[in-house]
């Protein structure tokens, strides 16, 4: 009687802990990050552009803001020789009253723990499974030494492909009057050194880049800034600021 009452007690643990692993396994689902970056011919996003320039010699700053559209045109076979995306940019006026007019183009590729986006020669791995907060990898590790170096006398760039990359907590986000819900956010640099500038007589410099993405969306916000600040002390030329800026935010999609 006893032998029977211990096999009924250890059935009893034994469906009880399997009952909960199913449960745990159920509630613990792991997005993977084509969840935030779907991809078909076809499909678009207009974003509003504010873009940040240097002008009469650094000296004073000007923004610029545009439209701009990335429309998926067609699967192509990337550097790699791998299935990708071929993404068309086409640009108008802010106000959208122009017509389009093609600017360039890039490529996705959507592997299967990874989306990489290859852009002016720089390879980005823009989002990385597991989609969960916390979670990290070097985003930038394919870009040459000083990828900006040709353009932009500046040092913001020297460690660019030890960047870190991150997941913030799933929330919601609102931007230019505009609310988005079921956002990843991906940090990728936030580092600043004397911004703002409170004494002309001192270096300053900006680093930020972050990224917003919705699920079964994609890309809803993007800022990234690197920009350096010289005195140009005992220079006849004064002090100037190098580098740019940009800040987009999705405003229309399919």
């Amino acid at each position: 009687m006893r032998l029977q009452s211990i096999f009924r007690l250890s059935l009893f643990a034994f469906v009880a802990i399997g009952f909960f692993s199913c449960n745990e396994k159920d509630d613990f689902t792991i997005e993977t990050a084509d969840t935030y970056m779907p991809l078909a011919v076809g499909k678009y996003i207009t974003y509003r552009v504010d873009s940040m320039v240097f002008v009469n010699f650094g000296k004073d700053t000007e923004i610029r803001s545009y439209q701009i559209k990335h429309r998926v045109d067609a699967i192509i076979t990337d550097a790699e020789g791998r299935p990708a995306y071929r993404i068309y940019r086409s640009l108008r006026d802010v106000a959208g009253l122009q017509p389009w007019q093609e600017v360039g183009s890039y490529t996705v590729t959507t592997l299967s723990d990874q989306i990489e986006v290859t852009e002016n020669n720089l390879r980005f791995i823009k989002l990385h499974s597991p989609v969960r907060f916390g979670f990290s990898w070097k985003g930038n590790k394919y870009f040459p030494d000083n990828p900006y170096n040709a353009a932009y006398n500046f040092s913001n760039d020297d460690n660019i492909e030890d960047w870190e990359y991150s997941y913030d907590e799933l929330s919601s986000f609102s931007y230019g009057g505009i609310n988005y819900t079921d956002v990843q956010t991906v940090e990728q640099i936030d580092e600043a050194f004397n911004v703002p500038i409170t004494s002309p007589t001192s270096y300053a410099a900006k680093s930020r880049g972050v990224e917003r993405y919705s699920k079964n969306i994609g890309l809803i916000y993007r800022e990234y800034e690197l920009w350096e600040y010289q005195p140009n002390t005992g220079n006849p030329a004064g002090p100037y600021k190098t580098g740019f800026g940009i800040t987009l935010w999705m405003i229309d999609h399919n």
